[in-house]
């Protein structure tokens, strides 16, 4: 599967469960219900996978973790913020370069519409 086409199923689930919830509550709720939602999809998805960054030929284990990694082809980024900013657009082009993953998406829940 492309991952325009993923990214299609992706939205579609995290305004399904932007619709049931709401706005307001904490980041990793929405986690849990948006990998549960994919999973029921039949998609592959990985939650709080380890992103190391490699220096030198070394591996290094610096705390990186990728919300959700859905078909090992995007990277999911979840927020529950006020507002997104400069430094949560560059997370997850931190997480593309060292993943060399092409497809993230940064999506925030506490909003009155997740789709803007």
């Amino acid at each position: 599967m492309t991952e325009n086409a993923l990214s299609q199923i992706i939205i579609g689930s995290s305004i399904k469960v932007h619709t049931a919830l709401g706005p307001g509550l904490l980041e990793s709720a929405y986690e849990e219900c948006l990998y549960y939602e994919l999973l029921k999809s039949g998609l592959k998805v990985e939650k709080q996978k380890a992103l190391p960054l490699i220096y030198e030929d070394v591996k290094l284990d610096v705390g990186y973790r990728l919300d959700l990694l859905v078909e090992n082809k995007v990277i999911i980024e979840l927020k529950a913020c006020e507002t997104l900013n400069d430094v949560h657009l560059a997370q997850i082009l931190t997480y593309l370069k060292l993943s060399n993953i092409k497809l993230g998406l940064l999506i925030n829940f506490n909003v009155l519409r997740v789709k803007d």
